[in-house]
């Protein structure tokens, strides 16, 4: 039997095929709507899934670099504030874990990790983050307070190319780093409520965080009480070397993206190496390997969806694809598991059809293969994963200890 994994979900408007908004079973009329959203996560918490990521972009053509991308008509646009909405659906769901996209480049980072932490009290334990370097230049003209960034992707397709990513990746990192001191700034015990003295909070525990880095400073502490996790999970999606290192040193959990199987143990030896130099965290990273599928009861079935949204739209992206039925996305789970990743995040090629087949039909048969981790009724996503709920790094220590 393989070493068991875990299975999240990765939420993206219709569907992670471009043309998916076409498709019968869509309902791209109700991508504003509050419904829509419910019963995506209803479908996922009820199937079983261990967290969904809800992507999040910050300007009409989302993070393409391609020439006209916001302008375009053939594609679905608008979209909901994914930290806000985690935490409209946090108590709609019982263990779903619900980990926003949140671009590092643009939003202040203490109110970002404010949100986190909010987001991480209203669902008792389930909140997480998937932070994202950088900014496209739409993304930067919808705010206008800063001109540097990227203009286009390298011609080499190497980070490490462009001294611009590379910053990008840089201030990512000091905004995961902050959002971790902020987490911390209140103990756990800091809120004393004693009503004859008449003293509601022990002043003494809660820290201000004196952080000064290269992007911003930040000098006090979070208005947020210390959440059930403490820290919220931090994850982050990684191809290369530059983002490896951002995410073996500053993420609880890195999402990859593998040829296939094989390819697998070169990129677990890549996140190693980074780890080897720059991780002090003490646990170790989780690694996730991404799937985009599309499912269908036969594999004929499947290549005819596939290849009409194909005509209408070609898709392209960083993730493997497996088009085909539930027993075929079992066997690459299978082969996954072997190859040695933590879990795996499938991007659904269309919204809902494709979240109801794995939540219907590929859970219940990993589950019955051995595949999946059972749920152990830990009531954090840190637990569930096996992090441990850390204590504040500014806890006064005992004398003696």
């Amino acid at each position: 039997m393989p070493d068991r994994i875990h299975l999240a979900v990765a939420l993206d408007g219709t569907g992670w095929h471009p043309a998916a908004w076409r498709e019968p079973s869509a309902r791209p009329t109700e991508l504003a709507s509050a419904r829509y959203w419910r019963d995506l996560a209803a479908t996922a918490d009820s199937g079983g899934i261990l967290f969904a990521t809800i992507e999040d972009a910050l300007s009409l053509g989302g993070r393409s670099f391609e020439p006209g991308a916001e302008t375009r008509r053939d594609r679905a646009r608008g979209r909901l504030d994914a930290v806000l909405v985690a935490s409209f659906l946090a108590p709609a769901t019982r263990r779903l874990g619900l980990v926003p996209t949140v671009t590092t480049a643009h939003p202040e980072p203490f109110h970002l990790a404010t949100g986190l932490q909010t987001l991480d009290h209203v669902s008792r334990g389930r909140a997480g983050v998937r932070i994202v370097a950088g900014s496209t230049p739409q993304e930067r003209a919808n705010f206008g307070r800063r001109a540097d960034g990227p203009t286009v992707r390298p011609a080499s397709g190497r980070i490490e190319d462009d001294p611009a990513i590379v910053a990008a990746f840089r201030e990512a990192g000091e905004v995961a780093d902050v959002i971790r001191r902020l987490a911390d700034s209140w103990e756990d015990d800091a809120i004393v409520r004693d009503l004859e003295s008449g003293r509601f909070l022990d002043r003494d525990r809660v820290h201000n965080v004196e952080f000064a880095g290269e992007f911003f400073s930040i000098t006090g502490a979070s208005i947020v009480p210390r959440s059930p996790q403490g820290t919220p999970l931090v994850t982050a999606l990684a191809h290369q070397t530059v983002p490896y290192r951002l995410a073996a040193e500053h993420a609880d959990l890195v999402y990859v993206t593998p040829s296939d199987a094989a390819a697998v143990a070169g990129i677990l030896n890549e996140i190693a190496d980074a780890a080897d130099a720059v991780r002090t965290l003490d646990e170790p990273l989780r690694v996730f390997t991404d799937l985009l599928v599309l499912v269908e009861e036969t594999p004929a079935a499947a290549a005819s969806a596939f290849a009409r949204l194909q005509d209408r739209a070609p898709l392209t992206t960083d993730a493997r694809v497996v088009v085909g039925t539930a027993d075929d996305v079992v066997d690459e789970l299978r082969a996954l598991a072997e190859a040695g990743v933590d879990g795996v995040r499938l991007r659904p090629a269309r919204l809902p059809a494709d979240l109801e087949a794995i939540a219907n039909r590929v859970v219940p048969r990993a589950a019955a293969a051995g595949i999946l981790l059972p749920d152990d009724g830990a009531p954090t996503l840190r637990e569930r994963l096996g992090l441990p709920r850390l204590a504040s790094r500014y806890a006064r220590q005992e004398v003696g200890a």
